[in-house]
């Protein structure tokens, strides 16, 4: 695994326009970076990022499948009680999921370790499926990088076919916050995924999603929505004034609702009680764990709910090194081992391993200047070059 500096497309920004890509800079600072790009191995790739990703998926179902027959890991994960039997029956029925994303510490050496799962509304998926590969092309044609590179990335086409096997009768609805421009992106772009897997479609507002008499969800149009991609987190969904209305709605939701397991902090704990010292898996306890004193002074300490590494805290030998303040922790908190991300020259990489309909398709690489990858890390392009 290797950082190369190399020089910028000197149209990628019209390009990027071009493409749909319209959140390629965020506050006026660049989201997308293509001023360097990490190269693997195919080996780095398939027998360490790739098989990691499987396998994993394989014991996070084992997890599901446990909390789902326990009240008392329900309660750990903070999970509201009214929804419990409903996120049994979602897992239970095999409701299908689309898509997720493992994030790894990987230096290209040793074996990736997965700091956690965004299994309900990660993002980043444009970019890392759709611009990374055209960058890719263009890079080789202008000879910014070598002829022959190739990319961890058939995210497209498994998007497409994936919709095609949801069983999907009537129209597919997708909704997100209205706040957020990289959101509208992410949802756009899945909506086109959807159609060319021959679906019809819809886009809407979280907020413009109404109820009707018999508590089913309807649009803007007043017709029941039977089924509905909601890029808006189940813990959130879960406090809504609507909230109640859900179980009975009708409404197939992607994710399912047995994702809100795997997209708490706290199933890593569950996940490494179950599979200790698993190569791929960091120690990791719920907060007064006594077991949690084997982590000795170095240790990060992760709220069960929080995103874009907010109040995310990091200790060092006894000394908080990174914390971001903001509004999660509430609910409680898990601690884990304290595994550095790899540093190139104060450049820190996050390695997003996606996983479309549970099979890995594709990797992104979100790269920060702190210890903690927050909302201000930049996009950085990979290759895979032998």
């Amino acid at each position: 695994m290797e950082r190369i500096a190399v020089t910028p497309r000197s149209d990628w920004k019209k390009t990027a326009e071009e493409h749909g890509f319209d959140f390629h800079s965020l506050e006026g600072d660049p989201y997308w970076d293509e001023s360097a790009y990490y190269k693997f191995t195919l080996e780095q790739i398939e027998e360490q990022l790739e098989s990691a990703a499987e396998s994993l998926e394989e014991m996070c179902f084992d997890i599901v499948d446990r909390v789902c027959a326990s009240e008392e890991q329900m309660a750990k994960l903070a999970i509201p009680e009214q929804f419990w039997d409903y996120i049994v029956q979602s897992w239970r029925g095999q409701e299908r999921n689309l898509y997720g994303r493992m994030d790894f510490a990987y230096d290209g050496k040793n074996p990736p370790k997965l700091y956690e799962y965004n299994a309900d509304t990660p993002t980043s998926l444009y970019e890392t499926s759709i611009f990374q590969w055209v960058w890719l092309e263009q890079a080789m044609e202008r000879a910014i990088i070598p002829k022959g590179c190739d990319q961890f990335n058939s995210m497209h086409e498994k998007l497409v076919a994936a919709f095609g096997k949801l069983g999907i009768d009537g129209k597919l609805a997708f909704a997100c916050a209205r706040d957020s421009l990289e959101d509208k992106g992410t949802i756009e772009y899945l909506a086109d995924c959807a159609r060319q897997g021959g679906l019809e479609t819809q886009s809407l507002y979280m907020d413009e999603i109404g109820l009707d008499p018999e508590g089913r969800f309807t649009d803007l149009d007043d017709m029941t929505i039977p089924w509905l991609f909601k890029l808006y987190p189940w813990e959130w969904l879960f406090r809504e004034d609507f909230a109640k209305h859900i179980p009975g709605s009708g409404t197939h939701f992607i994710e399912p609702a047995w994702k809100a397991i795997l997209s708490n902090k706290g199933f890593l704990p569950l996940l490494w009680q179950k599979n200790r010292n698993h190569p791929n898996l960091l120690p990791a306890f719920f907060e007064g764990d006594p077991d949690a004193r084997a982590l000795g002074d170095s240790f990060v300490r992760k709220p069960l709910y929080s995103r874009e590494g907010w109040n995310v805290e990091v200790t060092v030998k006894g000394v908080k090194r990174a914390a971001k303040d903001g509004k999660y922790g509430a609910e409680g908190h898990i601690v884990q081992a304290y595994h550095p991300l790899p540093d190139f020259g104060g450049a820190f990489p996050m390695c997003g391993v996606w996983l479309v309909a549970s099979e890995p398709a594709g990797m992104c690489i979100r790269e920060d200047r702190n210890i903690v990858t927050t909302d201000d890390a930049r996009f950085i392009p990979h290759v895979i070059l032998d």
